[in-house]
């Protein structure tokens, strides 16, 4: 069965004391609106609105070390996971409802669920 799946945005994990710090100091850097910040489960969230890439870009309180990922969307998780793994990419790990994966270059990135497919670029439609 076919699935569809596209670049979803960029996540900036900040290990930090204080989210509102780091979100005002990304906001500023990449001249980005410091949107709202949302607790999902207790992993905070600020929104970097303002872009108009249709892509997602935020910062994120993390346990590890500070680094960037980036998210793919798709409408099956685990179909994307599979073909994903089929070029090499393993998965980590399913954390609330998404999977963490890594890239054979040992890149984290994480798979989510699809939210609007009528927005911005027209997903890719895998067999």
């Amino acid at each position: 069965m076919s699935h569809r799946s596209r670049l979803a945005g960029f996540i900036i994990d900040c290990q930090t004391g204080e989210i509102a710090d780091a979100a005002r100091f990304w906001s500023a850097a990449l001249g980005l609106q410091h949107g709202e910040t949302d607790d999902d489960e207790g992993a905070l969230y600020v929104d970097l609105p303002g872009h108009g890439a249709h892509l997602a870009i935020m910062v994120q309180k993390v346990e590890h070390p500070s680094r960037v990922h980036l998210d793919i969307e798709t409408d099956d998780l685990d179909a994307e996971a599979d073909r994903l793994e089929k070029l090499g990419a393993k998965r980590i790990a399913f954390i609330k409802r998404w999977w963490v994966m890594e890239a054979p270059t040992g890149h984290r990135f994480c798979i989510v669920r699809m939210k609007h497919p009528e927005l911005g670029p027209a997903p890719t439609v895998w067999d």
